[in-house]
């Protein structure tokens, strides 16, 4: 996962969210998605998905084919070439599909305006996702929709720069100071300590080892200015400044996995899909996972995620609901993490995953003590300007950069 940058399939797609809104507003979107009529009996459910390749095509598909055997219905799975554009402009055009992925990322922008269905306590068993995810989908206190899979940081460690380093197993940071205390041994070596992502995706993890975040739990508030989130910026602006962290660019990296595969630093905080891209990459690189150094309020990481989104306008929600319960089913989960490499969402099943898979037993470990993204709608711009922000952390002002996302975000939000 490389860092976001703004294409013109990305502003097309905010374009498409932003029609949406305008769409709600005018035409009453809640009222006309109450009355949807439903049919009841054999549905053909329209599934979109955003795929990341081949294989995770190939195995919703399978899976689709198989719950529509065995219900009587059908099901037809179309991977998206642009899954934030096609959506918001098939919602806001008022025939979507029944059945779609929601980027957390995205979620309440969808759910501001009634574009989904409130199904989530329809679902069977909904404790058994992870509390961190329930609560990533949770708006106007509804569970929304089921989680699908998600995906935390941790740190990564090149184990053979880590020997040069002179650094043994014992050195292994668990703490804020331990991670500066090994950063001053790696520099002094002549090599970059942590090749750190210039994004609130991995600086945000400090934060909430801090004990803050960006926005209060309801998605209502902005939270950023708060001495937590200040000293957490004023620590990973130490590292900047003092040479022991570096942004890819600073590293001529595309993303932080990029700049660890080649070497370029002897530590890096990335999720679970660095396995497969260093895989492809960079074969030969050795290097072992641990936890993120734990804050001065404890541990934190962050959780991305996505969920199963059913249409408010649907008129299949019954069979569409059938349909997610299928797909979130914890023997369905293990299939599509076998097929593509995804973590599951319920809790039921993290034993058989860790078994099948010990390497990402932290990953999966950090669900325990992780923060979803900003749950918040009309937040495209802040969280653009809040970017511009931390990546020039360096020699920038923190309670500035703190302060500005608080007033753009109240602005944001109509507060």
């Amino acid at each position: 996962m490389t860092p976001r940058i703004l294409t013109r399939a990305t502003v097309a797609g905010l374009a498409a969210v932003a029609l949406l809104g305008s769409a709600a507003c005018g035409s009453g979107f809640d009222d006309s998605a109450k009355d949807t009529k439903q049919s009841s009996g054999p549905a053909n459910l329209q599934i979109m998905i955003g795929s990341s390749g081949d294989a995770e095509t190939k195995a919703v598909q399978d899976a689709a084919a198989k719950w529509a055997s065995a219900s009587g219905n059908t099901a037809t799975v179309t991977p998206a070439q642009d899954l934030t554009q096609q959506l918001g402009q098939a919602l806001a055009g008022g025939a979507p599909p029944d059945v779609f992925y929601v980027d957390a990322a995205r979620f309440a922008d969808y759910a501001s305006v009634g574009a989904l269905e409130p199904y989530g306590d329809k679902v069977s068993n909904t404790d058994d996702f992870y509390e961190s995810l329930r609560s990533t989908f949770t708006y106007d206190g509804k569970l929304y929709c089921a989680p699908k899979d998600f995906s935390t940081l941790a740190l990564e460690i090149n184990t053979d720069l880590w020997t040069k380093a002179g650094l043994t197993d014992a050195d292994v940071p668990t703490t804020w100071d331990q991670l500066t205390a090994v950063s001053q041994k790696i520099k002094a070596k002549g090599m970059v300590a942590l090749a750190l992502g210039d994004t609130r995706d991995r600086i945000g993890a400090f934060m909430v080892q801090n004990g803050g975040w960006l926005m209060s739990k309801d998605g209502k508030q902005p939270t950023a200015d708060t001495p937590e989130n200040l000293q957490a910026l004023e620590y990973v602006k130490s590292l900047l400044t003092n040479g022991y962290a570096k942004f890819p660019k600073q590293l001529d990296a595309g993303w932080s996995g990029e700049a660890f595969g080649k070497g370029k630093a002897v530590m890096t905080i990335e999720g679970n899909w660095i396995k497969g891209a260093l895989q492809n990459d960079f074969p030969n690189v050795k290097y072992k996972v641990v936890p993120l150094p734990a804050g001065p309020k404890g541990q934190g990481t962050l959780s991305f995620t996505q969920c199963w989104g059913i249409a408010a306008k649907s008129k299949h929600k019954e069979q569409a609901i059938k349909f997610v319960e299928a797909m979130t089913a914890g023997d369905q989960q293990m299939a599509f993490a076998k097929a593509f490499g995804v973590m599951p969402s319920r809790q039921s099943v993290r034993d058989q995953y860790t078994g099948e898979f010990p390497a990402d037993k932290v990953f999966i470990e950090g669900a325990a003590y992780a923060q979803g993204p900003v749950n918040a709608p009309k937040m495209d711009s802040v969280l653009r300007d809040l970017e511009a922000g931390l990546q020039g952390l360096a020699t920038g002002d923190p309670k500035t950069i703190l302060a500005n996302f608080d007033k753009n975000a109240k602005a944001a939000l109509g507060g």
